[in-house]
């Protein structure tokens, strides 16, 4: 069974093209969702996260996810300490998933793919961007937030350039029908 990479900068529309993916029956793991479950879950991942940033991480004993964000976007050691603490796993959590599934390929879906080193882990690695404006208004939509606030939590991630050098497959989700159509040749192509 081949493992795909899915990822892409926020706002560029990972789980738009995800969910088309599953339409064609293949099986997807958020990771992001799963980190969340995890994080709420793990009573190793809630001590050091404590143990770290206080006990107001964890507020009515699920994560603080605003008291979070705020302190790892602005500061990149925080960043790494908390990427270090829950994708390990997150890694284990996926591979007792994939032995759960019965497909040609799986599809990880992983905004940090390659700034977490998951990408190792891959046979193949598709890349989703949208022209920066448009990712930017997206989240906006999304999540109610400022353009200022976009603005920090990209520059966590790499750019659409970096990603797509490294990338095996690009769909550029502009227009969905046109992100329909690549992703049915990409899974076309990967059922060979």
């Amino acid at each position: 069974m081949l493992i795909i990479g899915l990822t892409g900068g926020i706002g560029s529309g990972k789980t738009t093209v995800a969910k088309l993916f599953e339409k064609y029956g293949i099986p997807v793991y958020y990771s992001d969702i799963e980190a969340k479950k995890l994080m709420n879950r793990s009573k190793i991942i809630k001590r050091k996260l404590i143990s770290k940033f206080g006990e107001e991480v964890y507020k009515d004993k699920y994560l603080n996810r605003p008291f979070l964000a705020s302190i790892i976007f602005n500061d990149k050691d925080a960043l790494n300490y908390v990427s270090q603490v829950v994708h390990p796993k997150v890694a284990q959590h996926f591979k007792r998933w994939i032995n759960k599934q019965k497909a040609p390929f799986v599809i990880q879906e992983n905004a940090i793919l390659f700034e977490n080193g998951s990408y190792k882990n891959m046979d193949k690695i598709i890349t989703v961007t949208a022209p920066l404006k448009t990712k930017i208004n997206r989240v906006i939509n999304r999540d109610k937030t400022t353009k200022k606030q976009v603005l920090e939590r990209m520059k966590n991630q790499l750019t659409d350039d970096e990603k797509t050098k490294k990338s095996d497959f690009v769909i550029n989700n502009i227009d969905l029908a046109d992100t329909k159509k690549q992703v049915e040749q990409i899974y076309l192509q990967l059922l060979k």
